[in-house]
């Protein structure tokens, strides 16, 4: 399965990338703003999207919007510090499975990504 890590913070790719590995994901493409995973969303099959919030360019949000609109059905969890209920509600209805506030224990991460994993 291929997964798509979306963060402006490389660090947190890096991060983003060793949950994946730990959930037995390896093929990881990157994107640092939402017009970037737009457009690699367009371009290739995900099984997998972990998504922030608060970019330059494009939100995250926005980015799940467009994906969602562009009738892409793969999982995507918003991973970000935007802790309020409002927010979590509003990734959801924007088309989220799920959602993970920063900062997480890398084990809440991989639980994250299998529970999405098996619903989907």
């Amino acid at each position: 399965m291929r997964a798509l890590v979306v963060d402006d913070s490389a660090v947190m790719r890096k991060v983003l990338i060793g949950a994946l590995s730990r959930a037995n994901i390896n093929e990881v493409d990157q994107a640092a703003d939402g017009l970037e995973a737009v457009k690699a969303s367009a371009e290739s099959d995900y099984g997998l999207v972990l998504m922030d919030w608060n970019m330059p360019n494009m939100l995250g949000i926005d980015a799940v919007k467009a994906i969602r609109a562009a009738g892409k059905t793969m999982p995507i969890i918003m991973v970000t510090t935007e802790a309020e209920k409002s927010r979590v509600i509003e990734a959801l209805k924007a088309g989220a499975n799920n959602y993970i506030i920063k900062p997480f224990e890398p084990q809440t991460i991989v639980g994250k990504i299998q529970e999405v994993l098996d619903k989907a």
